[in-house]
């Protein structure tokens, strides 16, 4: 009797182990995947009772087909499972159209942008920017040719890029551009005012301009004291302008601007003028890169001759704007780039430096 109630006691034993140890293995069971019974979790990651809900279910299978189809591409036809395929290579159009942005850019009102879209042309005589050259003309030795003054985005519908800008601007421009007589106490020879708005547009390698711009000669006091019987002559013109540049490579730039001006006093109103820009358009370093220009600049007051101008050297592009830093050799040969003297012909040999917005 006592063994038989010795042995049930033993079962009733295991029998409570084995519920006790079900019990404890729920909880674990149910973090595993297994079942669980509902349970209310905080939503705060830092609390001991949180669950991620990754572990509340299983992982979904991953989309698409297991397997990928068999694709070759022999030559510009690609074939899929064998079939013919349509072709665009993206990689040889992207290489052959450097200004493009894959996705594009969103158009929207920029004030004051820091970049220009149709940017002047870098022989061009009577551009405006900081520059200097000390060249030796012919007929007066050393001379210092300097241009103070700038160019401005004023506003912009377009992209916000600094180096690849699109859409339309409104940019300000002016500059005085002074001749200074080396061996003549340095005195003023004479200087051109110019000031001008233009209107732009660029669209991939296309920029399009169309504007006004002022310019009027004058002769320097130092030179009229000292050449009281020289004919002064009140130089001046009102100009419409429109030009077309076109960018054959990310640096290579042909360009042809008309002008037209609707009052003149001694010039005559039509001037053409077109020429070549090879020289960087991205950020350089410190390193920079070399340039190489050429502009023609027609006038009809020279019966529609004028002057050629080269330029070559090294360039250096900045990191946080588009300007441009050149210095190298320079050559004229035309019409005085000085329009006081407009009627003299010169040819002028030097070296420049030059700062283009």
């Amino acid at each position: 009797m006592f063994f038989v109630r010795q042995n049930s006691v033993r079962w009733l034993l295991a029998i409570l182990l084995s519920c006790v140890a079900l019990l404890a293995a729920r909880p674990a069971a149910a973090q595993g995947g297994g079942y669980f019974q509902p349970q209310q979790f905080s939503s705060n990651a830092n609390s001991p009772d949180f669950m991620p809900a990754s572990l509340l279910q299983d992982p979904l299978p991953a989309p698409g087909p297991t397997t990928l189809p068999d694709t070759q591409v022999n030559g510009q036809t690609p074939q899929v499972n064998g079939q013919p395929q349509q072709f665009f290579d993206m990689d040889e159009y992207l290489d052959s159209h450097p200004d493009f942005v894959a996705g594009g850019e969103q158009w929207d009102w920029v004030l004051l942008p820091t970049s220009i879209i149709y940017r002047s042309y870098l022989a061009g005589a009577k551009e405006s920017r900081y520059g200097a050259q000390i060249i030796h003309e012919t007929d007066h030795y050393a001379l210092w040719d300097a241009t103070l003054g700038t160019r401005v985005g004023l506003l912009r519908y377009g992209n916000q890029s600094v180096f690849n800008p699109e859409g339309f601007q409104i940019d300000a421009e002016g500059s005085a551009q002074v001749r200074l007589d080396i061996r003549n106490n340095v005195d003023v020879q004479a200087v051109d005012f110019r000031g001008g708005v233009p209107l732009t547009y660029g669209i991939g390698p296309h920029r399009f301009k169309f504007g006004y711009y002022h310019l009027s000669s004058h002769l320097g006091d130092e030179f009229l004291l000292k050449n009281p019987t020289y004919n002064r002559l009140n130089f001046a013109r009102d100009v419409l302008i429109s030009g077309y540049s076109y960018f054959w490579t990310e640096k290579l730039r042909f360009y042809g601007e008309v002008g037209w001006a609707f009052y003149t006093d001694v010039t005559e109103p039509w001037e053409l003028q077109f020429g070549v820009d090879w020289a960087p358009q991205k950020p350089t370093g410190f390193r920079g890169e070399p340039f190489f220009a050429v502009n023609v600049h027609l006038r009809e007051e020279l019966n529609f001759s004028g002057n050629f101008t080269a330029q070559i050297g090294w360039a250096w592009v900045g990191n946080q704007n588009a300007h441009m830093l050149r210095m190298g050799l320079h050559y004229f040969n035309g019409g005085s780039s000085e329009f006081s003297f407009y009627r003299e012909n010169e040819q002028q040999i030097g070296v420049g430096v030059w700062y283009d917005f």
